[in-house]
């Protein structure tokens, strides 16, 4: 994300004018949306050099997110943390049709791809291991 993330990126034009929307409105959408899916632990921060075990709180969510406006669409990738004993690429594929699905019906922007990272594994019940 660029350094003002409020910058307008994206826009629709409709019959009645243009919607544009912020890097910042894209980033906290797909941040909800991938936290509250099935497996998710949480977001990781999509620096390598941040502590990998931090999970990002509520307040942090755009962190875990990189949207771009390439080609007139969005691309997104989310990094995030996923819970032990989960099948990673059921998790990974929810993330994706969750996010995809949100952002178009909340934006009316176009969606070319989601992409997630997995940057960790988190044990809930330690007694599981």
């Amino acid at each position: 994300m660029s350094a003002n993330k409020s910058e307008l990126f994206g826009s629709v034009k409709t019959q009645y004018g243009t919607i544009s929307v912020s890097e910042e409105v894209v980033a906290t959408i797909t941040g909800l949306v991938a936290s509250e899916c099935y497996g998710v632990m949480g977001m990781a921060s999509r620096r390598l050099t941040d502590d990998l075990n931090e999970i990002l709180g509520r307040e942090s969510l755009e962190r875990g997110v990189l949207a771009e406006w390439l080609d007139e669409k969005l691309n997104i990738q989310v990094f995030i943390i996923v819970e032990y004993g989960t099948r990673i690429s059921e998790v990974a594929n929810n993330v994706i049709r969750q996010v995809h699905y949100s952002v178009v019906e909340l934006t009316g922007l176009p969606v070319s791809q989601v992409k997630v990272v997995v940057r960790g594994v988190r044990v809930v019940n330690p007694k599981l291991v």
